[in-house]
């Protein structure tokens, strides 16, 4: 095997802060931003576990989008992890359940009612 395999493996493999290492300030800004949120509130309500970038239909640059996955990985948000030439998202729901019991639904459960209320007010 050559020299660059292992390193092209390793270049592969991105930085998640381990449980312990959440920060509460991290998540809720992560969590602030609505596109962050809208892909956090599709990830949890999405059949699979895992979803890949091109999944979500975010009305942003590639390069916009891949800088809020990375805002989400970094706090803690979600984890990415490469399959083949996708790279795959999962909400870490039970780090984030252990460390803020009830932070995430309660988020969640708000985005919601907004969402339904701004669609309300648009209609009439």
């Amino acid at each position: 095997m050559s020299p660059a395999a292992p390193q092209a493996t390793a270049s592969r493999t991105l930085a998640h802060p381990a449980r312990e290492e959440i920060r509460l300030e991290a998540v809720l800004h992560a969590l602030s931003d609505p596109m962050r949120l809208a892909v956090v509130r599709e990830m949890a309500t999405a059949r699979s576990a895992e979803l890949s970038c091109s999944y979500f239909d975010l009305p942003v640059t590639k390069s916009t989008s891949t800088h809020h996955f990375r805002v989400l990985r970094e706090s803690g948000v979600i984890e990415q992890v490469y399959r083949g030439t996708a790279k795959l998202n999962a909400l870490r729901r039970a780090d984030l359940d252990a460390l803020f019991p009830g932070l995430l639904d309660s988020v969640l459960a708000a985005a919601a009612r907004q969402a339904e209320r701004l669609g309300a007010v648009a209609d009439a």
